[in-house]
């Protein structure tokens, strides 16, 4: 009976795998590793590609680096493109943000355009609840793939900021960005009277739009989210909050809802020692509700919180199999089903007793 049990909990585990989307992890950050965990989602880039990145409100903020990314964007011959903000600063207006850019040294490594310094287009949301519509900048029109590059991090207003924030937020115009922050209520304005989740669902819709966008024939979109410098600020945020916790890694998937949930349950698994606190930043994100951003976008069909956990550190990339990820490459972050972490980017279940387990976003039950 008890081999019956484990025969029928391994056919279990073997659906969910396919079920799952496949999320790409390497806890080494660095130029090279970050255009080994792109080529592992086995896409190749086409016609004219875009790579979205945060150029940082200030030097000191934790944007991800001209040198950090000169590697990737190198390889796929892309084009660096932003939009302007929607709050005052030196990157609200497309003249004082190609300063900043310059300033950084963007420019030095690819060419980057601000999206919206012509204008803006609207594109069609799924989701209508809140936004009729997606504002964005309008050359975005000019792009057929786009590499969201995202630095993962907290955020005063979403929680955190991932690839949803970089797609949603980031890719919309000044109006767009305003259209958002008050769930539909002003072009104008980052401040409404609609509530944290409408603007939470606001943002799933709009990043589903330009997902949608990028999915029509002939054009394609992936993820990444970098895992380093993890303060509870963003780097909209001028003096951010030092970060409590050590870097853990970069994180690529097709799926941007399973990426962040593969984020977020590591910051959330992480294990607290002297000198390393996650207590802050799980502080951030639970004070802001920022996790719901990823259940509206499950609900409203952007992607799947479920996904296999996939180390490349000690692979090569044409070792990689998207469609039957190797046993051995299988990483698993663990909760009870009341939340409680019990496993952190664990390589074994083996550990477990029976019971019924939040397993890479997935319930599953273990017999023994």
């Amino acid at each position: 009976m008890k081999r019956l049990l484990f025969l029928v909990f391994a056919l279990s585990l073997g659906i969910a795998l396919l079920a799952q989307s496949n999320v790409y992890f390497t806890s080494e950050i660095t130029p090279e590793s970050l255009v080994k965990v792109f080529q592992a989602l086995g896409v190749e880039p086409t016609g004219n590609v875009a790579v979205k990145i945060s150029t940082g409100e200030s030097a000191k903020s934790n944007y991800l680096r001209p040198e950090f990314i000169q590697n990737l964007v190198s390889e796929t011959k892309a084009t660096i493109v932003e939009c302007n903000t929607a709050y005052g600063g030196m990157r609200d207006a497309t003249q004082s943000h190609l300063q900043i850019i310059k300033q950084r040294g963007f420019d030095q490594i690819a060419k980057v355009d601000i999206m919206d310094s012509e204008g803006d287009m609207v594109i069609p949301v799924s989701d209508t609840t809140w936004i009729k519509y997606d504002i964005v900048g309008s050359h975005l029109a000019n792009y057929d793939f786009m590499i969201n590059l995202a630095h993962f991090k907290g955020h005063a207003r979403g929680g955190y900021g991932g690839v949803l924030k970089n797609q949603s937020i980031g890719v919309a115009a000044r109006s767009g960005k305003c259209y958002i922050h008050t769930a539909g209520e002003s072009t104008t304005t980052i401040t409404g009277s609609n509530s944290q989740d409408s603007f939470l669902e606001s943002m799933a819709a709009a990043a589903q739009a330009v997902h949608n966008y990028f999915k029509q024939d002939g054009k394609n979109i992936v993820y990444i989210d970098v895992m380093n410098n993890l303060s509870v600020d963003c780097d909209c945020n001028p003096l951010p909050a030092e970060p409590e916790i050590d870097d853990i890694g970069i994180l690529a998937s097709t799926d941007p809802i399973a990426l962040d949930k593969a984020c977020l349950d590591l910051i959330f698994e992480y294990n607290p020692a002297p000198g390393n606190n996650p207590q802050p930043l799980i502080d951030r994100i639970t004070e802001m509700h920022g996790t719901h951003i990823i259940e509206y976008a499950e609900e409203i069909g952007l992607g799947t919180t479920q996904y296999n956990l996939i180390d490349i550190d000690h692979i090569g990339v044409n070792e990689i199999n998207q469609e039957n990820p190797d046993p051995e490459t299988l990483r698993y972050n663990v909760f009870t089903i009341d939340g409680k972490k019990i496993l952190h980017n664990a390589r074994s279940l083996e550990s477990l007793p029976s019971g019924v387990y939040i397993i890479n976003g997935k319930k599953q039950v273990i017999l023994r």
